[in-house]
């Protein structure tokens, strides 16, 4: 399972995770088997400010991950990302990509909802 944390920096697990999806810097990607994290990959994101949101979710779509694991997202995205079968889960509390992974793996980010989802405009 490839699974996606939206990052401040390419530092991989030690990244501190960004707070919403739409213009974060990076995004780490965790691929994981059998409960452990077999390969990690810094990715840059694309300017939000030249393609807009839907090009970002195009952008990590493209990418063939199976989740998103976000602090926030606005529904058009979270609706997006549903269409095309990628899980959104929600975690708010911890600042570290890695931490966020492990408590991905133990079950403690739950299914992001559409009440969930930021309203906003941009």
């Amino acid at each position: 399972m490839k699974v996606a944390i939206p990052s401040e920096t390419g530092e991989g697990l030690t990244s501190v995770r960004s707070g919403h999806f739409g213009h974060t810097p990076w995004f780490t990607i965790a691929t994981i088997e059998n409960d452990e994290v077999v390969k990690v990959e810094s990715v840059k994101n694309v300017d939000h400010d030249q393609v807009g949101c839907g090009g970002v979710i195009e952008f990590a779509h493209s990418l063939g991950i199976d989740a998103m694991i976000t602090a926030g997202m606005g529904r058009p995205p979270f609706m997006r990302f549903t269409q095309y079968g990628v899980a959104v889960y929600l975690e708010q509390q911890t600042p570290i990509v890695g931490d966020v992974v492990n408590k991905f793996i133990a079950g403690q980010c739950p299914r992001m909802v559409l009440e969930n989802a930021c309203n906003h405009q941009h």
